[in-house]
Parts: C-alpha cells; structure tokens; sequence
C-alpha cells in the first residue's frame, strides 16, 4: 500500500492502522483515484490479523470537505451510464468502512462536508476537534446526499438527518455531539490523546469479539425482538462462547491475569 496518490496509510506495533486523506491543498477533498485508494485500504486492513482498529484522518487545516467540485463538474456532464458506475464506487468503498471488522474512529478536525460527513458517519466512533464543523452540503450545488444518507441517518436518525441535508446548513462541533454525529469533542490540542484513549479502551477487549459486535449488530435494528431475532442473537452467543478466544477471555479473568490479547503500554 506504499503506492497511493491521495492517502497514507501507517501501521504500528500496537495493532493501530491509520488511514491520512493527504489531499490538504483541496481540504482532503476526494475524486475517483482518493474513493478507490480508500477502498482499497479498507479491504487490505480488514484482512490484516494484525491490525486490531483503525483511524481515518486527514492531513492539514480540514478533515475532508467531501468531493472535489472538478470531480463534480465532469460528473454533471457525463453519460448517467457513467456516473452510475462512479456513485457505485464511492456506495462500495463507504460499505467497505462501515462493514470492517476492525473498530474504525474518524479523527476530525477543521470542516466535514458533503461526502466528508458520510466518512464520519461511516466509522464505528467519531472524535472531534472543537473547531470542526459539519455540513451536509449537497443541496448547495443542486444534488442530494443519496450515497451517504444511510450512514447519515443511521448516526443521528431520519429527522436530524433530514433538517441537514434540507438546509445544507453547517453546525459546529457541539451539535454535532449533542445530536449523535460525534461521539466526543475535545481542544484542538487534545485530539491525538482523545483518539489514542479510546484506542487503549478498544485494545483491552477480544479482537474477534469485537468483528462479532459489529456483524451481529448490523443486523440488528431498533424495534420488537422477534423469534428470528432471539434465534440470531442465541446462535451468535453459543458459536462465540467455544472459540479460543472466549476460553482464553474467561481463563484470564480467572486467573486475574491479562488476556493474551491486550499489548503493555508504552
């Protein structure tokens, strides 16, 4: 993954893989060649045991201002043959973020626009700088969030959804928080810490348990819990109980030792 164009990715010793959007002279606005990087990334961290969480970042002023207007304006005159083939490309790499098996935080900072609100959104956890803002902007140009308006709603639910996408309006930080967009906002100079904090919360628990988390509850939606779902959830528990993992989870506990999973800080 050394080859990219738009984007740097890192992996360190503790399992940590961070994914840098390094368009920083666009605002880490993103075009076909940043979609495809992204997604090919995600399917190469995911199948990578050694890496345990991700964090999607962007270098500069700007987490990401969404999708580059050049990008845009060949779109507004291109075939609908083509711009159906492009819109299932970014449909498919935001499906590749959100379906990962790996926890993913998006590390936020400076403005989230458009389809930058769907990379937000499209991540596990969201922390924030307390100088982000965030617009879903699409309407202003004379198109909608189509694309990322599931992630959208799935983060703060059809009405919030529905007032940011009508209004295209832009709202800081801590609305952003107080609707359920971002999950924490700190000091500009605390991000790093904020992110490396809930990275240590997420290294003390069972890799796989976590990849079990997140596909059992994409299945899962509010509402009644019916005989198919109380089948689902009984088949899930009795599968993971008898992996080595969970032998291992209840072994150290036992013996009030670390579970062979959880790394020594530094």
């Amino acid at each position: 993954m050394s080859d990219f164009k738009t984007i740097a990715v890192d992996r360190s010793a503790d399992g940590v893989a961070r994914v840098t959007m390094s368009r920083a002279d666009v605002f880490n606005a993103f075009d076909e060649t940043m979609i495809a990087e992204l997604g090919q990334a995600f399917d190469a961290l995911a199948a990578d045991e050694a890496v345990r969480a991700i964090v999607l970042a962007g270098v500069g002023k700007a987490f990401s201002a969404g999708a580059d207007l050049q990008w845009m304006q060949r779109a507004s005159q291109a075939s609908f043959e083509w711009n159906l083939e492009d819109a299932r490309g970014f449909a498919g790499m935001l499906d590749r973020i959100a379906s990962c098996p790996k926890p993913t935080i998006a590390r936020v900072q400076g403005v989230a626009l458009g389809g930058g609100v769907g990379l937000v959104c499209a991540c596990d956890f969201a922390v924030a700088a307390d100088n982000a803002r965030f617009a879903v902007s699409e309407a202003r140009f004379g198109i909608l969030p189509a694309v990322i308006g599931p992630y959208v709603i799935n983060a703060v639910g059809k009405r919030h959804a529905k007032r940011l996408a009508l209004t295209a309006a832009q709202i800081p930080a801590a609305e952003a928080l107080a609707i359920g967009l971002v999950h924490a906002v700190v000091p500009v100079e605390a991000l790093d810490e904020a992110v490396d904090g809930l990275l240590l919360q997420l290294g003390q628990n069972g890799p796989r348990a976590l990849g079990e988390i997140k596909q059992l509850f994409a299945q899962l939606g509010e509402g009644p819990v019916t005989p198919q779902v109380r089948e689902l959830t009984a088949q899930t528990i009795a599968r993971v109980r008898g992996t080595e993992e969970a032998r291992e989870g209840f072994a150290a506990f036992l013996a009030k030792r670390p579970a062979a999973w959880i790394r020594s800080s530094k």
